[in-house]
């Protein structure tokens, strides 16, 4: 029986042992300071510009192309990114439009990132607008073209700009590419429903993500042959991690809920506009997959026309076939 209570005693001292060694070792990993930007990256910051929405400080780039054209174009991006997303297709988008704009929406990107907060998609249209008449575009006619998580920004942006709604943006154009618009089609990834859901451990799910955690889950939604280099997915990280955007990334993600809730009011906006509509779509994708998506898009949103691309390329097709994915927006813009 000695033997026993000494055995255990043995077996209690040493987790004690080994819980001493985690706490701080738990305590450094938490506090981790986040990644220096790469060259490339740090180049895109400082050739940008912060205006001010509501106290916090929003991130945006601007390019003046073509002269003698007066069209204005507007880039969404998507989640969990960045306007970085667009530097494949900037330089070629300058050659045919008169200014160029990206921003990071708040709590993405080189963005204020404000916690707690409470996102939503109504904030983010709110941040463009302001932006637009930050640039004096008020009364300019807006080409947007927008990705993912900017394809819903850029519908309640539609919705108010069809029903004239104090402050609108005028647009002239939209075009898509490969968003959750419609809940029934959409899939999210694991991590993003387990963050979206988890309350209170969510903050600590946030904490506990890492470069390796966030890449593994990030390549599913590439194609194989249009994986991103182990920079491009350190540049992706970095730009979550600057100001500390992983711990925002459980209150952003509501979003998810917000489309299923306001569905009606975004879709209609969709399938009742006289905007002429483009949809660019990479069909391997994982979160709106084919041909179930691109189906129900068609059937819904008649007025639109549609390209998909190579059947290589997955979620996020401005990085994976920039020359495909220009090309297919040239085609829609000098189309009307």
């Amino acid at each position: 029986i000695n033997e026993c209570g000494s055995a255990r005693r043995a077996s209690r001292e040493w987790w004690l042992h080994v819980a001493l060694l985690c706490v701080p070792l738990l305590a450094v990993y938490l506090h981790i300071p986040p990644p220096q930007l790469s060259p490339a990256l740090d180049s895109w910051r400082t050739s940008g510009h912060f205006f001010t929405f509501r106290g916090n400080h929003i991130f945006y780039k601007e390019s003046v192309g073509v002269v003698g054209s007066s069209d204005v174009l507007l880039l969404l991006h998507g989640f969990p990114t960045s306007s970085y997303d667009w530097y494949k297709i900037w330089d070629p988008l300058t050659q045919r439009f008169n200014r160029v704009i990206a921003l990071d929406f708040l709590g993405f990107g080189f963005s204020h990132k404000p916690r707690p907060h409470r996102y939503s998609i109504f904030e983010q249209a709110s941040v463009v607008e302001t932006l637009v008449a930050h640039l004096g575009l008020s009364e300019q006619r807006i080409n947007i073209l927008s990705h993912d998580y900017g394809d819903t920004v850029a519908l309640e942006l539609l919705y108010r700009s069809d029903h004239n709604r104090s402050g609108h943006i005028t647009i002239n154009s939209l075009c898509l590419s490969n968003g959750g618009i419609f809940p029934e089609t959409h899939y999210p990834r694991f991590l993003q429903k387990v963050l979206k859901d988890s309350g209170f451990i969510s903050p600590v799910l946030t904490r506990l993500i890492n470069f390796q955690f966030f890449s593994r889950g990030i390549k599913d939604v590439f194609g194989p042959y249009t994986q991103p280099t182990e920079a491009e997915f350190w540049d992706m990280w970095t730009g979550i991690r600057f100001n500390d955007g992983n711990l925002v990334m459980d209150s952003i993600l509501q979003y998810i809920n917000q489309r299923l809730k306001h569905r009606e009011r975004w879709v209609g906006a969709l399938t009742s506009t006289s905007t002429p509509l483009h949809m660019i779509y990479g069909p391997l994708d994982p979160v709106n997959p084919h041909p179930e998506f691109i189906q129900l898009y068609q059937k819904l949103v008649q007025r639109s026309t549609v390209s998909v691309l190579d059947e290589h390329v997955s979620h996020y097709p401005q990085l994976e076939d920039p020359t495909g994915f220009f090309n297919a927006y040239l085609s829609f813009i000098n189309s009307f």
